[in-house]
Order: C-alpha cells, then structure tokens, then sequence
C-alpha cells in the first residue's frame, strides 16, 4: 500500500511553489495541477512585488495604503504582519538569484502602481514579474517533490472526525484516484473565469474554494472581486493584461478624442484605486464611447514592457500610434477559504494559501502587487508550520455518507455563466440583477448531485463555476453598501454603520449547493 504523502499541495503558482521549497527535505510532498506546472495566475503577473525597501519608504505607509485601497476591511493584524515582513521576502530572493531587475549600482528598481504613496514595486524582466519568480523557484524544488500534471481533484476527503485526509481526482484516462495525505493544501488560485472578460488563466474556475466550500469550509468575502482597469481589448474581447505600472510610469486614460476621464475623478487621478478607474472606465464603455490608455509620455515603452508589446503585436495592434484599446476585466478574488496567517482552515488538516486563501490582507480591494507578496508570505509561514508539526498517521477510511441514485442534473455552458455573471454581478450590481442571477443560478438543482465521478472534467468544472457564483451572488446581494471591489449602484455609498469590519461567512453544511450563511465580525479593528 502506498504511504500517506506529509503534504499533497493542490496548485503550481508562487504561493505552492515558496512552500514546497521552503519544506523539509524529509517531507514526502506531491504538487498536483490541473494541467501544466505553469499555467497558472502568478505565471502572468507583469506588474511586481510591493516591499518597503525604498530610502524614503516605510512599512508604515506601506499598511496605510493597504488599508485605503481595502478601504478599511481588512483584518489590521495580517496587514501589519504581512506588510512588515515583505522587505525581508525581497531581500532573501534578492540574494538567491537574479530574480529582480536592478540599475548600475546593483540596487533594486522600484516602479509606481496605483493607490501606492510611493515608488515600491519590485519587478523582474521589465514586466515578467510572476514568470521571473515561478521560474526561480521551479529551480529551488528538491528530490522529494512529486509532480503530477493533468490531474482533476474534485473532492476533499474527510474522515469520521471531519479530518481532511486527502483528495479524490479524476486521470486524463477517466479512472478515479485518492490521493492520501496527512496535511492537504489548496493554492488552487481565485476565480477569473466566472466572467466574460478577465486577466486570468483559462483554469482559474474556482475549483479549490468550490471543494473546500462543498466540505464545509468556511469561506468569505465573496463579494469583492476586482476588476483590473486595463485589459487589452480588441474586437470585443480581451486579449491580456496591460499591467497597472503602464499608468504609472505615466500613461492615461483617454476616449477616442483625447478626453481625460479620470479628471476630477479622483486625487490620483489616473493611479486612483482598481475599482474606482474600473467603474469609471465601465461607465464610459456602457455609454458608447472607446477609452484607450494614451502611451506616448513613456519612453522606451517596448524595452520597459516587453511582456505587454509582445501581446499587442501578436493581436496586430501598433503601439506606434501610442494609444492602446484596454476594458476592465475580473482579476482578483479578495475572498476565499478563511484561514489564519498560517493558511489553516476551518477543517483540520486543510490550509489555504495563495488567491484560494482570504487572510484578510487585502479587504474590500487589493492594493496592487500585493498578492504576489501575499503568495511569498503565507508560503514561508505554512512551512515552518509544517515543518515542526507532528505528522502522525490517520486512517484512510473516509466518513461514511448516504448515496442516492439520481439523474445528472442539466448544466448551462461557461459562456452562459460567464456572461450572466459579466452582466448581472460584474462592476457594477443591483438587487435586481443580483436576484434575476439567484434565480438563474437555482435553476440547475446543484443540491441534488451527491457524487461528481460520473462528470466529466468540462462539467465539474461548470458545476464548481456555477457554485463559486452562487456565493458571490448572495453575498452580493447581502451586502447591501458599496464597499472596495464591491459597488451596488442601489446602495452608491459605504455603510460604516452597519457593515464596517463586518465579513459574510459561508458554510456548507449538507448537500453540493446548500447555503448557510452568518455575519462575523472581523477579528481585527
């Protein structure tokens, strides 16, 4: 019989990887992935890394513009502790490899983002950050690391004591496999694909937080979603990523006649927080106009972002004419599975690192370039955890469960969700889309499926999409204030009365869409 793994990580972005390398050579540790090791979000990260590492730069101000940019949701404790730790990340990568780019004199180059006070972006390869980084660490992988790519988990296997043992898969050949471990990780990324347009990588669907709300994991603050300003967009689609450090090495926001439109806006104007240029730019696409990002103040603009001109000439777009046609897209999920600074869930035995993780770092709305941070942090604490637990064995056997025979239940397409979601719980909400998508979405008796192994790949992941959208649709229309990544165009203003510090938390608590939910909180003020 096969042994238990120590640690079986589902997921292959930065978070995975920082843990995997950061473990005991002595732990027998497996990584499975969906498909490919780097088909993954933090693989297409441009923009960087944020670290207070500048002469004149402070955590401190670091933690404020956290908390604006949050606006004010955050869990202040991991803010603190996450934020202060970054320069030490940094440095310690810094001095492992040539991961970061750097002027003459060998220091760091810093770069601007929006809603920063000051220069503090860490970035590798001009605009490759994420690849820079996922590259790095692949290298850094030891001999007691098994990968398995083109491996499809769709379930959490618990015990009789609600212990989390491992993870049911289907193989490329259609077989079922379980795979045993005493400590399981989902680092499996957020949700992008739920939407028409979005950054994301084509397999970001929600799988890991779908599992771990259908075991009964906590999971909140499904409502935030941001939505990067700048997509390229072209032909009615989005093409990819034009990383927010374009803005701030100094282009702007322009319609098809040279208009400003973050002009009396917003302070800060074209660097305004994600969801404020987002609405903005929505607003103008909804009303008929084009909006481009206007280029021509940058200089060298192909040598600084070889990543974004490479896209733009694969989709035939001449930056020659200095403006490029961008969209707002879904591009981080700010809920999650609820875990502490040690990614441990609700369920013993399971963690939650990465976008699959909500930590409370980033609140309402993520300040830019702090996810790849986040990913770095929660990786190096959940090995030091791990590294020191005592991994005792624990029985295959899985806590038995009542099986019903029944028809497979009609699924929409994932441009139906995709498309519903765009449209109903996308930018802007009001409860009138948000219930006319509740409705839509009940439709599909999701409660009734009580085994997945007679789905195929394509269909699981519809159903964990149309779970994953459930949640964000009731805690949508829950939250009734605009708040960060959230905006109700019904409820405009923030509720500090009412809603400040205050998180929606999910619970499954039987069958696949069962929806139990409660108002917590936060543990930090």
């Amino acid at each position: 019989m096969m042994k238990n793994d120590d640690v079986l990580i589902l997921g292959s972005g930065i978070a995975a990887l920082q843990l995997s390398s950061l473990l005991n050579k002595d732990l027998n540790v497996r990584i499975l992935t969906k498909e490919k090791m780097r088909t993954a979000n933090s693989y297409l990260a441009q923009g960087g890394i944020a670290a207070a590492v500048g002469t004149d730069d402070h955590p401190s101000k670091h933690v404020a513009d956290t908390l604006e940019a949050g606006r004010y949701h955050n869990n202040r404790e991991a803010v603190e502790e996450i934020i202060n730790a970054a320069p030490g990340l940094i440095k310690f990568i810094a001095e492992q490899g040539s991961v970061f780019d750097k002027n003459q004199n060998g220091e760091l180059l810093l770069g601007m983002e929006g809603a920063h006070s000051e220069k503090r972006i860490v970035h590798g390869g001009g605009d490759a950050t994420g690849k820079n980084m996922v590259e790095f660490l692949i290298t850094t992988l030891k001999d007691n690391i098994t990968i398995e790519e083109n491996v499809f988990a769709y379930e959490l296997l618990l015990n009789a004591e609600k212990r989390c043992i491992g993870v049911k898969a289907k193989m490329p050949d259609g077989t079922i496999k379980n795979y045993y471990s005493r400590n399981t990780i989902l680092a499996t990324g957020g949700c992008g694909q739920l939407f028409t347009y979005t950054s994301n990588a084509h397999t970001v669907s929600g799988d890991g937080i779908a599992m771990a709300y259908i075991a009964g994991a906590e999971v909140t603050d499904m409502e935030f979603i941001q939505f990067h300003p700048t997509l390229l967009y072209l032909n009615g689609e989005t093409k990819g990523l034009i990383s927010e450090a374009v803005r701030g090495e100094g282009a702007i926001l322009v319609t098809e006649d040279g208009t400003r439109i973050m002009e009396g806006v917003h302070p800060q104007k074209d660097l305004a927080p994600r969801h404020v240029v987002s609405q903005k730019i929505y607003e103008y696409l909804k009303n008929g106009h084009n909006v481009f990002l206007d280029i021509r103040n940058i200089e060298n603009f192909s040598q600084r972002f070889p990543s974004i001109t490479a896209i733009c000439d694969e989709n035939g777009l001449q930056l020659s004419d200095g403006k490029i046609p961008v969209a707002p897209g879904s591009h981080f999920l700010m809920g999650g599975i609820k875990t502490d600074l040690s990614g441990r869930t609700s369920i013993n035995g399971l963690y939650a690192i990465g976008e699959a993780a909500c930590t409370g770092l980033h609140g309402a709305n993520r300040l830019a370039s702090n996810s790849l941070l986040e990913g770095l942090y929660m990786g190096e604490k959940l090995s030091s955890w791990l590294n020191t637990a005592v991994n005792e064995d624990y029985p295959r056997l899985e806590a038995a469960r009542p099986y019903t025979p029944y028809e497979k239940v009609s699924l929409p397409t994932k441009q139906e969700i995709k498309n519903s979601m765009m449209e109903r719980v996308g930018i802007v909400r009001n409860e009138v889309n948000l219930k006319k998508q509740k409705t839509w979405l009940d439709t599909f008796n999701i409660h009734q499926i009580d085994d997945l192994k007679a789905y195929s790949f394509d269909e699981m992941t519809k159903i964990f999409m149309l779970v994953i959208a459930s949640l964000i649709t009731d805690s949508a229309l829950k939250r009734t204030e605009s708040r960060g990544g959230h905006f109700r165009s019904d409820y405009p203003m923030e509720d500090d009365q009412h809603w400040l510090k205050k998180s929606i938390i999910h619970k499954n608590s039987w069958g696949m869409g069962s929806n139990h939910e409660h108002v917590e909180t936060a543990l930090a003020t």
